[in-house]
């Protein structure tokens, strides 16, 4: 069952009186990625409430926004640095050692396993909010630290770091459905 909130009430569903809420009604309403991603985000036996205003805001609160707005951050990086990406793959970053990097490290380094127990356990919810913790790591080190610095060892292990983040992120939302933008 799932319970659909907007404007802060629930929307009364009966299948007497013939009043539902299709899914259709819910991609119209609020897209195809939020769907997608509030229905994957729920563990099958929790009941789903679906709050549709929460769903269409963009805002920290909305976890798809959230998600998707670390992707687009990253890649406003990438593209305000101007550098050639592929040289990224080779950068060192033993020189990482911030508390933010090295909580982004590991959990960049536990998404394949993030993976593989979702898939053994037909689990798709451990995407969603290993998607969503990882986002709040990202933005919480984007609003700590400054990526484009002038010690060029530094800047490119972190600009290797952010890029790997952004592959992760456009991964897993690809697993869930969901568009990863570029841009918001």
């Amino acid at each position: 069952m799932v319970t659909v909130l907007k404007d802060g009430e629930e929307v009364k569903i009966s299948k007497r009186a013939g009043s539902y809420v299709t899914l259709r009604d819910l991609i119209d309403e609020v897209g195809c990625d939020a769907t997608r991603y509030f229905l994957a985000a729920r563990h099958p036996d929790s009941q789903l409430v679906f709050d549709i205003d929460l769903a269409k805001s963009q805002s920290n609160d909305n976890p798809v926004y959230y998600i998707q707005y670390a992707h687009a951050r990253i890649h406003a990086v990438l593209a305000q640095w101007g550098g050639d990406r592929a040289a990224l793959l080779h950068a060192d970053v033993s020189a990482l050692d911030s508390e933010y990097e090295t909580q982004l490290l590991q959990r960049t380094i536990d998404f394949p396993q993030v993976i593989e127990t979702a898939a053994e356990d037909l689990a798709p919810h451990l995407v969603a909010f290993y998607l969503k913790e990882l986002a709040a790591d990202f933005h919480s080190y984007y609003n700590a630290s400054r990526f484009l610095v002038e010690d060029e060892q530094i800047k490119q292990a972190r600009l290797a770091l952010i890029a790997a983040i952004a592959q992760v992120l456009k991964n897993g939302l690809a697993l869930l459905g969901v568009g990863a933008p570029e841009k918001m």
